[in-house]
């Protein structure tokens, strides 16, 4: 397996654990900081991106 395919198992991981309430607040933030720096926060159902806006004005995460 090369780094892009650990990195994109690696975020699905976390988004099955996400969806199913595993992740703490700091892992969330993190999640969503990547899920906007590789733009999938746009691109997945609306509420990772209305998250993600929230995130981002409340100042967890920035725009890359």
């Amino acid at each position: 397996m090369n780094s892009c395919q650990k990195n994109s198992q690696d975020s699905l991981d976390q988004l099955v654990k996400y969806e199913h309430g595993e992740l703490e607040p700091d892992e969330i933030i993190e999640l969503f900081q990547t899920l906007i720096n590789n733009g999938l926060a746009w691109q997945l159902q609306g509420h990772y991106g209305r998250t993600a806006k929230s995130l981002i004005d409340l100042g967890y995460c920035k725009i890359k």
